[in-house]
């Protein structure tokens, strides 16, 4: 065999058009979805609560408005509502002006500070963004603060002119940022990636379980009704998803434990999550056979962008974000999250799972009723007349 011959076989034609599929797949899926990052950092939601009873909260507030770059900003929040909306991750930073803040810029005395607070159970790039803000919002303040600019301010406010001379140069680096964090995730990188670890494993191996379990489906018919063999495939289906994820949970306990009853929320979880995942995934593996893998991939792909892991919804751009809304990915970590660190809302992402996975299941039994109804036939035919040879 001549090695233009051995191309032209079926084993290293696969392997090429692989290689080719896989550049494209990946690189199309990876390089426009983490463009995103800075670019779409205006899209984040934030909250300025201004509680000052003086005038200068209010300028203050004025000007971050204008000159954060963020384009959606909630104004007529109070700080408790805003708060409870960092919680469930509605908006990514709260900035609070207290009551006594223009009382304790004009007296001069001590560090005057406004309070940041950040959600930490999210994105890293959110956390680490919001850090570099906040930093920025406190030098931006001492500069504009500085001896001249509060000068001006203190006299337009009718203080006398020596009197507001003096209490610019006590104003001069006195503005301090309060960072608080809420939710925080224990240091260490694998903690914060764990919900995307764990909901990856559970994702990539319900996927290759979709083509297995589906491979089996095929070779069994014949042997069973096809409905028999569809339930063969779901009950497969809970068994490994009621195993798998213990494993993968024993594994990052190892590492860093959450706690004896967060540990069976969470096998309970992704248990869930696989069962949702294997659902999705066996679309294509019914639809079109192993070949459906070739669809399952780019799918894959884009999800690690659409799960919400690396970079939020706001952030998005269109397809990823519309995927986001149909991917049991995004729903997995989001709950993930919320069961570990706090804050979100781990129900609504089950219930949202839930609905996925439901869909899907249904959208598989319309598959085998219509896809597979005359190749059942002819395979029941074929076997008939086996035996009776």
């Amino acid at each position: 065999m001549k090695f233009i011959e051995f191309l032209k076989t079926k084993g290293a034609i696969g392997a090429i058009f692989m290689g080719i599929f896989y550049q494209i797949a990946m690189l199309g899926s990876f390089m426009p979805g983490y463009s995103a990052l800075p670019a779409n950092i205006d899209r984040l939601p934030v909250a300025i609560v201004n509680d000052d009873a003086g005038k200068i909260g209010a300028t203050i507030a004025a000007q971050l408005g204008d000159k954060l770059p963020f384009e959606e900003m909630e104004q007529d929040l109070s700080n408790e509502q805003a708060l409870k909306r960092l919680d469930k991750n509605d908006v990514k930073l709260v900035v609070h002006i207290p009551k006594s803040f223009s009382r304790d810029v004009e007296s001069g005395k001590g560090t005057s500070s406004i309070d940041f607070t950040i959600n930490e159970a999210g994105p890293t790039i959110v956390t680490s963004t919001m850090d570099s803000i906040v930093k920025e919002i406190e030098s931006t303040l001492n500069e504009q603060f500085s001896a001249q600019y509060a000068k001006g301010v203190l006299m337009n406010l009718n203080v006398p002119e020596a009197q507001a001379e003096e209490t610019a140069l006590a104003m001069q680096h006195q503005f301090s940022a309060n960072t608080v964090k809420i939710n925080e995730i224990p240091a260490g990188m694998h903690n914060g990636m764990a919900p995307m670890f764990l909901t990856m494993a559970a994702y990539v191996g319900a996927m290759i379980g979709a083509m297995q379990l589906g491979a089996a489906f095929n070779e069994s018919k014949g042997k069973a009704s096809k409905w028999k063999l569809f339930g063969y495939m779901q009950l497969a289906a809970l068994l490994i998803a009621a195993a798998a994820p213990a494993v993968g949970l024993g594994i990052t306990y190892l590492v860093q434990g959450h706690g004896l009853e967060t540990f069976f929320i969470l096998w309970g979880h992704h248990a869930l999550g696989y069962y949702a995942c294997w659902q999705f995934t066996s679309i294509f593996i019914l639809l079109v056979g192993e070949g459906g893998m070739i669809l399952n991939m780019p799918i894959l792909l884009m999800q690690t962008i659409a799960n919400g892991a690396a970079i939020t919804r706001e952030m998005m751009y269109a397809p990823y974000q519309w995927l986001s809304y149909i991917s049991p990915m995004y729903y997995s970590i989001q709950a993930d999250f919320a069961i570990m660190y706090g804050g979100g809302n781990a129900i609504r992402a089950h219930v949202m799972m839930l609905m996925v996975g439901a869909v899907a299941l249904f959208i598989n039994i319309l598959i085998v009723a219509v896809r597979h109804k005359e190749k059942e036939a002819t395979d029941r035919l074929e076997a008939e007349m086996k035996a009776i040879v």
